[in-house]
């Protein structure tokens, strides 16, 4: 205890790190007071305020926005669609591919296409959710008016959570759009478990006290997951400068198992969302689009369950051969004297660490498959539909990679002013301090 409490202290005393704690807390109280903001023109006492299938988990990553009609209804999930248009595009069009590689102007004019983006995404989401998820008795206008003026307010929000996202990351700490969708998860998890157990009464005690043990081995196995590594050696040669020796030292590239990290699960369910929101505009006139919105309706449906693991395989694949770039590697492991053992240096380091890449991917977006559809299997056993979700899936992933990132910058913070770390050993696994850095 003692240990922690000079933890803390150490954290506090660091002048930059506390500013970007306390404005990270800033920026996520905003966010979590605008979730409770209705719209104009819509009486709270006539919602329902409980989302069921699909649009329950969207519910809880929005953290209720969505069930309560705020003006955050959509939060950055607009956002997130726009910049899964712009990854693919970067990957399959030239045009964007060389924006890409003009540096910080061209990153600049991708972030900009991709605000543009977000801005049409949200119109078509919010016509689509003032149409298929607001109860016409709640509404107190007349229906194109408030179509009309909510499909802008609900572009203004989620506009503004973009902004809020962006200065966490610049000014605070951790990603802000992960940290977004994560506060949000977190304020649900209190009133799920004790939902659960009021559900369960005396008579149940024995089987909550199971869903919590099996809670915390399912939270440790995807702590696992996120923190998995393959290190590949590198051997530096010896150079002599200025009449000194230096290199000759052994250190190792560590190849994550998961390094897309939570992108791939935020990507995909992002894209879940879209069939049955967009089902709900022609449900009435069309028994395919009903049929699809029931089916992408329902998390414990097969088709729903086989297409969300299929995108997050793809997803992971993808955004792991966006960031990591085993060419790049092997030019500035040969710059700087570096070799695999037993590897030549150039084309044939990039083929090895490619392939080894290809090999620990798979593996694991098979298992980021297997956790994110895991509520499923839960819920069928007799797990609440709200508990449910926290047992594995979008919610828990993101929390545990969020955290997980968050506590590794407070390490670093911590570490380059040579305090303890948070941990006995004085460093988080897989934080920035243990990386080697090839460049």
């Amino acid at each position: 205890m003692n240990r922690f409490f000079s933890t803390i202290k150490n954290i506090f005393s660091i002048e930059e790190l506390r500013d970007r704690i306390l404005n990270t807390i800033g920026f996520l109280i905003i966010f979590r007071l605008g979730s409770f903001v209705v719209l104009p023109g819509v009486d709270p006492s006539k919602l329902s305020g409980d989302a069921q299938g699909i649009f329950g988990l969207l519910d809880t990553i929005l953290g209720g926005a969505f069930s309560n009609a705020s003006i955050f209804a959509l939060g950055i999930m607009p956002y997130i669609s726009a910049s899964i248009v712009i990854q693919l595009l970067t990957v399959a069009v030239p045009y964007f591919q060389k924006m890409q590689k003009e540096g910080e102007s061209g990153r600049k004019k991708i972030t900009q296409i991709t605000r543009v983006l977000t801005i049409a995404i949200t119109f078509v989401q919010g016509v689509s959710y003032v149409a298929g998820t607001i109860p016409s008795e709640a509404i107190m206008m007349s229906q194109t008016f408030f179509t009309f003026t909510s499909v802008i307010v609900l572009t203004a929000g989620t506009i503004f959570c973009m902004w809020l996202g962006e200065k966490i990351t610049d000014k605070g700490i951790g990603n802000g759009i992960s940290m977004l969708i994560m506060i949000g998860i977190i304020s649900r998890f209190p009133g799920s478990i004790v939902a659960e157990a009021i559900s369960l009464g005396m008579s149940g005690l024995l089987f909550f006290i199971l869903e919590i043990v099996a809670l915390f081995f399912v939270v440790m196995v995807t702590v696992m997951l996120v923190q998995a590594t393959r290190r590949i050696p590198v051997q530096y040669a010896k150079q002599v400068v200025g009449g000194r020796v230096y290199g000759g030292q052994r250190q190792y590239i560590p190849l994550k198992v998961n390094a897309s990290g939570v992108m791939p699960i935020i990507f995909a369910q992002s894209l879940m969302f879209l069939p049955a929101l967009l089902a709900n505009l022609w449900a009435d006139d069309s028994d395919t689009a009903a049929y699809i919105g029931n089916v992408f309706s329902d998390f414990q449906s097969w088709q729903y369950n086989l297409t969300f693991a299929l995108l997050i395989i793809v997803f992971t694949f993808l955004y792991t051969a966006i960031t990591i770039n085993p060419s790049q590697i092997a030019d500035d492991m040969k710059r700087n004297g570096g070799f695999v053992p037993g590897i030549k240096p150039g084309k044939e380091t990039s083929d090895f660490i490619d392939n080894i890449l290809t090999k620990i991917t798979l593996p694991g977006s098979i298992y980021l498959a297997l956790i994110a559809i895991l509520p499923a299997f839960v819920a069928r056993a007799g797990v609440g539909t709200q508990f449910s979700q926290f047992f594995g899936g979008t919610s828990l992933i993101i929390m545990v990679g969020v955290i997980l990132d968050t506590l590794q910058q407070i390490e670093s913070y911590l570490l380059m002013r040579h305090y303890e770390g948070m941990m006995k050993s004085g460093k988080v696994k897989g934080s920035s301090s243990q990386r080697t850095a090839v460049a």
